[in-house]
């Protein structure tokens, strides 16, 4: 089963503090864990924050609970429930939710603090309403916007990629390549690319700064699948050149056909498709320019230990 949504962790949480005892959030994830029969390949996603889903959720979970005096925080990842919340659980609910708390005046405080009604768009309105219903945390919504974005980008280059001559591709790929790290200096690199029609090698490049080993480069703008036909000239040409290593990139991509080729040859071959070339290029800032940057902080436990 999926990962509950963090409002569904809110209920057996309380339920787990009303022991009165203090409770680490490290301990109740193993509880919750075991009620709730989540497995081991759920427990191990992973946000691209770096954090798991699980413990994000758990921890948004906490975070609402606290908010609106349900339980208190007793230490650093500890809490124990409040009397607010022992009173709630005599009440037998259901389901403790955002709507739920809604009837406490310390959440509403902490919902008017999330976001500046003055300033209150129809977008951040939409947030709420997906956290509502989805049980999405902040920062999952964050990473869904991040992802959207980074793949609205990957989809415009790479129409923009094909749209452009075969030469500007080739000069976009050493770019690429020297942004990665191989070739040196772009003017080692440009002196060594454009050799198009050199027997399916369109140039040569450096691995390393020190030029200690060469890598040897097809460069193809096209929109259709690259066959095994391609791969195999591809292959005969490093064989002639007696290279070792060769790097295949085309704005389109690459059928089965043309990976078995690639995966049989006596040279390592990279293959990269358009769609990993959008990626890299993202990656490591090529045809892309920064628009916006945002940093987001959390509480530094750390410093309040011992206060």
């Amino acid at each position: 089963m999926a990962i509950p949504g963090f409002q569904e962790f809110m209920l057996p949480l309380l339920r787990i503090a009303s022991d009165g005892n203090e409770h680490s959030i490290q301990d109740a994830r193993g509880t919750l864990t075991q009620e709730l029969k989540i497995s081991i390949e759920d427990r191990g996603e992973v946000l691209a924050s770096g954090q798991t889903r699980f413990y994000n959720r758990v921890s948004w979970a906490v975070i609402y609970l606290n908010q609106s005096g349900l339980i208190e925080k007793t230490g650093r990842a500890r809490f124990k429930i409040s009397q607010r919340g022992l009173d709630v659980l005599k009440q037998n609910p259901v389901r403790i939710d955002m709507k739920f708390l809604e009837q406490f005046p310390e959440y509403q405080a902490f919902k008017a603090r999330k976001r500046d009604k003055a300033t209150a768009t129809a977008n951040a309105a939409a947030v709420e309403s997906n956290t509502k219903e989805d049980g999405i945390t902040p920062d999952e919504q964050l990473d869904i916007a991040y992802k959207e974005l980074r793949e609205t980008l990957a989809n415009d280059l790479l129409l923009r990629v094909r749209s452009g001559t075969p030469k500007f591709f080739e000069h976009l790929v050493v770019d690429l390549l020297v942004a990665m790290g191989y070739g040196g200096s772009r003017t080692d690199a440009a002196q060594v690319v454009g050799k198009s029609g050199d027997g399916g090698i369109d140039g040569v490049i450096k691995e390393d700064r020190l030029g200690l080993d060469m890598v040897y480069v097809q460069a193809k703008r096209v929109e259709c699948d690259i066959g095994p036909g391609a791969i195999r000239e591809f292959v005969g040409s490093l064989g002639e050149h007696k290279a070792n290593k060769g790097v295949f990139i085309t704005s389109g991509g690459f059928t089965s056909g043309a990976r078995e080729a690639a995966s049989k040859a006596h040279s390592r071959i990279v293959l990269i498709g358009g769609d990993q070339l959008a990626e890299f290029m993202i990656d490591h800032g090529v045809g892309v320019t920064d628009h916006k940057k945002y940093i987001v902080k959390k509480m530094d436990n750390d410093y309040f230990e011992g206060d």
